[in-house]
């Protein structure tokens, strides 16, 4: 794997003893209650619904095991997924699956 410039990250040591110097307000974040963030992310339109009792009706299950093998990819396309980060092939799979079942559900 080659490293690219874009991946480099230059990082300066500022303030005491070498640390950077903190910008979260810790005071407010420990002062915040299990309340406070519960209000917060139900009146929060972006966060996610909160689900009460979602994990006590959860399963587990395991993910269907992957079948190894050789496939030409043109060079761009390959390039695009492995510049989107790690888990490429995962994405790749995901993107047919979904063709897959578009196409599925058409017949």
């Amino acid at each position: 794997m080659t490293v690219k410039e874009r991946d480099i990250v230059r990082v300066s040591l500022k303030g005491k003893k070498g640390r950077l110097p903190h910008r979260t307000d810790l005071k407010r974040v420990r002062a915040t209650t299990d309340a406070d963030i519960e209000r917060d992310a139900r009146t929060d339109p972006d966060a996610p619904p909160i689900f009460d009792d979602w994990f006590d009706k959860a399963m587990a299950i395991p993910p269907a095991a992957k079948v190894p093998i050789s496939i030409r990819i043109d060079p761009d396309v390959l390039e695009f997924f492995r510049d989107s980060g790690p888990g490429y092939q995962s994405r790749m799979n995901a993107v047919l699956r979904a063709f897959m079942e578009h196409a599925l559900r058409r017949k």
